[in-house]
């Protein structure tokens, strides 16, 4: 993630919620992550932007890898995901600057990451590097995500901006930054969310 200061709303509200259409909605996101992480058979998994860990205990489940790395900027995140996913290591790393050997993971999750990025350019960059094989990551799609928040009356001073999204991607624009890592293998779209699973060219 960026080098800004992670802002802790962004954190747990997806998760927690007990609006049962938010409830769904979380599930097919993550049945969605998932899927596409079995799919890649990967061994090796580096995690960015490892937040609550939601996501981590789903891909650790999925895949049962050798080597689970899940890194975050913020260390609140690190120790819940060591809670929830004891079976990961867990570091306090930047998406843009990770102190691993080139080719380190044939699987780079980076869910919900690029949206909080100054340079997210770079950062995929860095996680080519980092990555040998595979990408799994999601941004939410927009314009619906601020849509939906203005809807249910949040954020509405900042027209339903998150705290601490600094991009907007649609679903175009989205495919066409992944494409830099590789070829897109596959693309999911629970709402309301883009995933892409990318295989590095």
């Amino acid at each position: 993630m960026s080098r800004r200061e992670v802002v802790a709303g962004t954190y747990g509200d997806k998760y927690s919620s007990r609006n049962p259409v938010a409830r769904w909605m979380v599930r097919s996101f993550l049945d969605d992550v998932e899927q596409l992480a079995r799919s890649t058979g990967a061994h090796r998994v580096l995690e960015v932007g490892a937040g609550e860990g939601e996501v981590t205990r789903r891909v650790l489940e999925a895949l049962q890898p050798a080597w689970y790395l899940a890194s975050d900027p913020a260390p609140w995140c690190v120790d819940r995901v060591g809670t929830c996913a004891p079976a990961a290591r867990c570091g306090l790393l930047s998406a843009d600057a990770l102190p691993l050997q080139d080719g380190a993971a044939d699987l780079i999750v980076a869910c919900e990451v690029f949206e909080h990025l100054d340079d997210p350019r770079a950062a995929l960059a860095e996680l080519r590097r980092v990555g040998s094989r595979w990408l799994l990551a999601s941004v939410p799609r927009e314009p619906l995500w601020r849509a939906l928040n203005l809807a249910r009356l949040h954020y509405v001073a900042d027209l339903g901006n998150t705290p601490g999204h600094v991009q907007h991607w649609t679903r175009s624009d989205f495919l066409e930054l992944v494409s830099a890592f590789g070829r897109v293998e596959e693309v999911r779209g629970p709402i309301p969310w883009t995933i892409a699973l990318v295989r590095k060219a």
